[in-house]
């Protein structure tokens, strides 16, 4: 049984961390606020340019003139998986969700002998994925000093891909990210950017456009700006993701170590009182003996 010294001192413990959490769900939810609103006021520019690229894709179809971004080299031997998580944990299962849903679609490639390269975004998901496949990695981009997330690092990132894609390094390139819905919930998301792959329903086909030079110039000009604009929506989507999920992990955390530290005191009031309730017996039955 702990001595009363050491049920004090865990009290004093609990409160400390609880209110570290505590500030942290309260840094995390300023940052949220900022977050979402840049996440959510991409989306209509991202859906826009899905929209408009999906008209071009179809207009062009299986054309031999189609750019190498849209046709693909023609094979699927090699996969890139680009995998974007966050610097920092404590942020519940918002790492690990993505890490998952990435790793089953690499160990499904290799059961199906194709080969795999991991590209990471964050030092999370290279961290949970470096145990087993360490021998993929080909590279990293570190944001550790990336306070805001702006166009330049989804620029950077997306030329990254784009070069080692016209050195021949791969076939097809997905990169996996988490879509923020709201603060308790964020859906880990597969999105594949190269070859482009375009929902057909998001194409506009309520205007007739005529372009020049030709659709093909158009579409060569614009995939790599696509390539980009996905990465820069997801980077923002992941930002938001994650401080939702930390705020959320933080508020369990701090109601947690208040219910704990309800039972440290009431086990520290009971433990007080029985040695309380001792030395008087023990005061009692010393006057008796005299």
């Amino acid at each position: 049984m702990p001595s009363l010294k050491d049920l004090k001192n865990r009290i004093g413990s609990v409160k400390s961390t609880r209110k570290i959490t505590k500030a942290m769900q309260m840094v995390a939810a300023a940052k949220l606020r900022r977050a979402q609103d840049a996440a959510e006021a991409a989306r209509p520019y991202a859906e826009r340019m899905q929209s408009v690229m999906a008209g071009l894709a179809r207009s062009v179809g299986g054309s031999d003139t189609a750019p190498r971004l849209l046709r693909g080299t023609g094979s699927d031997r090699t996969h890139l998986i680009v995998l974007m998580t966050a610097e920092r944990g404590l942020a519940g299962a918002f790492n690990s969700s993505i890490t998952r849903l990435a790793r089953y679609r690499v160990e499904k490639l290799l059961g199906e002998g194709k080969q795999v390269k991991i590209l990471t975004v964050g030092r999370k998901g290279r961290d949970m994925l470096r145990r087993d496949h360490a021998d993929k990695f080909v590279g990293h981009i570190d944001l550790t000093e990336v306070k805001r997330v702006g166009y330049d690092d989804a620029r950077g990132i997306a030329q990254e891909i784009l070069k080692r894609f016209d050195d021949g390094e791969f076939d097809v390139a997905t990169i996996y990210y988490s879509t923020f819905k709201s603060v308790i919930n964020q859906v880990p998301t597969e999105q594949q950017i190269i070859p482009a792959k375009f929902d057909e329903d998001a194409a506009d086909t309520s205007t007739v456009y005529d372009y020049e030079p030709s659709e093909e110039g158009i579409l060569a000009d614009l995939l790599p700006r696509a390539v980009a604009t996905q990465v820069f929506a997801a980077l923002l989507e992941n930002a938001a993701s994650e401080q939702g999920a930390r705020m959320s992990a933080m508020d369990n955390a701090t109601r947690n170590a208040g219910e704990m530290i309800e039972d440290l005191t009431i086990e520290y009031n009971r433990s007080r009182q029985a040695a309380i309730t001792k030395e008087l017996i023990e005061i009692i039955s010393g006057a008796e003996a005299l």
